[in-house]
Order: structure tokens, then sequence, then C-alpha cells
């Protein structure tokens, strides 16, 4: 009689099954029950910087409040939204770091403490973070970004510690307002613009070129506003070279009588292949005018300097983008589009693929084909030459503000042909539109977020490359059809030793 085998092979199986269960079961329990989680990506999203907690560390000693304006669930239940849910919730475990979350809907007064004069474009899951007086803004948009290959990358960390670093620090970046050109100063002018832009998370200060060396490194952007005379041929060598440095400009040129052409200037602006006109731009169709804000209304009074203007959406070629988010203002009714006391402006006939140029302000065109135009380019300033060149441009299609990008250097410049919308005494709600182009192009000249050098975190995918089909079929044989193989030759065996 044959002796029969005994096989252990599935008790033991079951055996190590039920051991496994017994052993990682609990295990799992307790570090859900004490929230421990083991980080295993390999971009490290669950993780806080090195560099975040150094951040803390240092300011360990300062009350750090953080809002997000949604519920922490609203994170914890979408995947790609995991890193930002972690990093508030680890941020809350500090003992000076306060994490609120709240609906901006329901909560209106807290939101209105938070953003008291509406400055910041507020949307829901926006961050903000406040230390003292010292508060940034952080849109949720901003917080996940796409790369070249649409993979979603997480950048939410670096801003994070960025507006906690400046918060605790008070290391705002500075505008500078110069001064010696004219009448016209921060104090006297825009102490309310700047007031404003101070919110924005910018530093306002004067500055006489004259007196310094070169321009100041904590510049963030230089502000030329209404000059009334050319300015020095040292002031122009010192924003030549701040300038060539990457600098951003911001240039306010309301037209003035001054004879003779502001030769440096003209050179600073030659530098982004645009050129001003010396002129005063006036509107003749009653139409598209405003009313004087400085003449008492008689529900007739219009004035010709006060006109509506347009703010042309980016052209096709475009990378820059400084008016579509002011023009969905506009038409919700927030804004207004208007300009006074204009100059205009003209792009150069040299062209470098280095240097993007697009019009930000142009006048109003009377028909559908912009073919006819009512503004009148009246001579104001200049010489002779200047002033045939401006009659030449009445009833034409007219610049009145451009931006200039130069792309190897990273210099940028804002070029309006006004100053009455940033000016404490003529500003008007019929201004608003241009006013608030202003304070838009300050983000686009320099970006307040705080780059801490936290880099940015995804998840990552391995990919085979493969030169043609028969390489891509020789590797799906071998990594697919063989293991597949073995795998059904296991089992054969196995079975036969079953039976056995």
């Amino acid at each position: 009689m044959k002796k029969k085998k005994f096989n252990l092979s599935g008790a033991f199986a079951f055996i190590l099954a039920v051991l496994i269960l017994l052993i990682f079961v609990p295990i799992n329990m307790i570090f859900s029950y004490y929230d421990k989680i083991f980080d295993m990506t390999p971009t490290g999203r669950y993780t806080i910087d090195p560099v975040t907690v150094e951040i803390l560390d240092k300011n360990a000693d300062k009350d750090v409040e953080i809002y997000f304006l949604s519920q922490l669930v609203d994170l914890q239940n979408v995947p790609r939204y995991l890193p930002l849910y972690h990093t508030l919730t680890e941020l809350d475990k500090r003992d000076n770091v306060t994490l609120t979350c709240f609906d901006p809907n329901a909560d209106t007064e807290l939101m209105n403490s938070l953003n008291p004069d509406g400055r910041f474009d507020v949307g829901l899951a926006d961050i903000f973070v406040k230390s003292g007086d010292n508060v940034r803004h952080i849109p949720f948009g901003h917080l996940f970004q796409q790369d070249s290959n649409n993979i979603i990358e997480y950048c939410g960390e670096n801003l994070i510690a960025g507006a906690i670093h400046v918060c605790t620090t008070g290391e705002l970046p500075v505008i500078y307002f110069l001064e010696g050109y004219g009448e016209n100063t921060l104090e006297n002018s825009y102490r309310d613009y700047a007031d404003y832009v101070k919110g924005n998370n910018y530093e306002v200060e004067s500055l006489d070129l004259s007196t310094v060396d070169s321009v100041p490194k904590d510049t963030a952007i230089i502000y030329l506003a209404a000059p009334q005379q050319d300015i020095s041929m040292d002031d122009r060598q010192k924003l030549s070279e701040y300038i060539d440095n990457g600098g951003a400009i911001s240039m306010l040129l309301p037209p003035c009588e001054t004879e003779g052409r502001f030769e440096n200037i003209e050179y600073l602006l030659a530098k982004f292949e645009l050129a001003m006109d010396y002129n005063i731009v006036k509107e003749t169709n009653e139409d598209y005018m405003h009313k004087n804000p400085n003449v008492e209304d008689d529900g007739t009074k219009y004035d010709g300097n006060y006109f509506i203007v347009s703010y042309p959406y980016p052209a096709e070629d475009a990378t820059e983008d400084l008016t579509t988010d002011l023009n969905n203002q506009i038409l919700k009714g927030t804004l207004t589009a208007g300009l006074s006391h204009a100059r205009s402006f003209y792009e150069l006939s040299s062209s470098s693929e280095m240097i993007e140029k697009n019009t930000i302000i142009e006048n109003l065109p009377l028909n559908e084909e912009a073919t006819d135009f009512s503004t009148e380019s009246i001579p104001m300033g200049g010489d002779d030459i200047t002033a045939a060149e401006a009659k030449e441009k009445t009833k034409s299609p007219l610049a009145l503000g451009y931006y200039s990008y130069n792309k190897q250097t990273g210099a940028k410049l804002i070029a309006i042909g006004a100053d009455d919308f940033l000016d404490n005494s003529r500003t008007t709600e019929k201004l608003s539109g241009s006013r608030m182009l202003a304070t838009f192009s300050n983000t686009w000249l320099y970006d307040t977020d705080t780059d801490m050098g936290i880099a940015k975190k995804s998840n990552t995918y391995d990919t085979m490359i493969f030169e043609d089909g028969n390489e891509a079929s020789k590797a799906i044989r071998l990594f697919f059809i063989i293991p597949a193989a073995f795998a059904l030759a296991g089992v054969a065996v196995w079975l036969k030793r079953r039976y056995a």
C-alpha cells in the first residue's frame, strides 16, 4: 500500500496570514490613533521641509496666525490636495501657530478683519498668514501649479514658509517714489495710494537718487511719477544700471509744458523699445467723456480731458497678462475705465525677440472696425519736431499705456501717460480702472511671494521610452509574458504536488 503524503502548505499559508493580521492590524490602529504617518514619497509630499522648521524655530517667540478659507476635510478628501492638508496640520502643532479654518461667506466679520478695504481679490480656499500687523495673502491657485508635462506640483509650503518669514521679520520689499524732478512727491500727492499698496505687502518710501551711489539693493520697484523736468545724466546712469540688472520701473508720465525733450527719460524708455509723445490727449466725443470731478456738477459739465479708455486683452503671442482680471471687474461694474490729462506712447522701429511689449491702455474707437477715432492730440512741451508729430496723431489709435519685458535680463517696465488716478487730490471713481491697473502691475513688476528655496513637490511616475514598436514588444514579453508563463508553470507544479 502506497504511503500517503501530508501536505501542510495550505495550513501553513493560513497560519501565516493570521499572524500577519495579528501583527499589522494592531500596529496600523496604533499609528492611526496617534496620527503617525511615514512619508514614503520620493519628494516628501507629506513632510515639513527643514527650511520651514528652521523658520519656525527662529520665530518661536512670535505668534503666527494662519487662516484657511475653507475646511480641512475639503482637502483631506481630495488626494491631490493632501500635501496642503499635511502642511497645515503640521504647522498647527507648533505652540506659536494658530490655524483657523472658516467659510468667508459665512463669517464675514472675520473676513473683513483680514481684508478690511477689499485690497485682496479673495477666493475660496485662499490662505492668510498674519503676525502682528503684517498680513500676507496666498491665493489657492498659487499653491498647486502644473509643470510643462501637466503634472500637478505642490508649491504651497514654499509660499506659506515665505509668508511666515516676511510677517515675522517685517522684511518687506520696498517701492521707491523718485523725487527731485517736480512738485509731485510721495507725501503731498501719492500718500493714499502708498498706504493702500502697503496692504499688498510692500514698504513705500521716497528716494532722491542724487543722494545715493546707486539704486538701493532692497528696491522692488522704482516709480518715476509726473516729472516736470528731465532726470540728470547721473540719475540716468544709476537707473540704466538698475534696469540692466533686471530692475522693475513704473513710469507715470503725464503731459507737461516744459520746453525741450526729456532725453534721459527717452533713453530709459528706449531700453524697452518705447518712446513718448509730447502731447496731451483730449476726447472730442461727449459720449466718451467723464465729468470733471473738480468742477461743480450741474448735470451737463463734461470735460474732454477725462475720458473712457479700453484695457486691451493680451495679444495671442503674449506671455504676460495684465488686463484680464481688470476687465472682469469692469464688466462686473466694480471699476470704471477712465483716464485723464494723458499723453501717448509709441513703439520704436527696432524690435528684438528678447523684448515683449504690448499696450495696456488705448483710446476708444468710434466703430467696431477701429478705423475712426475722436481723440485730439494737442502738442505740449517738447520742440517743433515733437509738436508736428503730435498733431499728426489726432483722430488716430493711441497707446496711452504699455508694458515691456526684457526676457533676457528680466527687466520690466510699466509706462502710463498720466498720474491723476494716483494723485490724492485729483483721483476720482471714474479713474478707478486705471488705479487698479497700476496696483495689479505692481505684482507683475515684482512678485511679493518670497522664495524660501523649498522645492516643488509632485507625484513621481516611472516611465519607459522605446525607440520603436519592436523594442516595446520585447519589453512586454520580458516583463509580462515571461513572468506570466513562470507563474502558470508554478501553479501547475503546485497543483501536481497538491494532488499527488
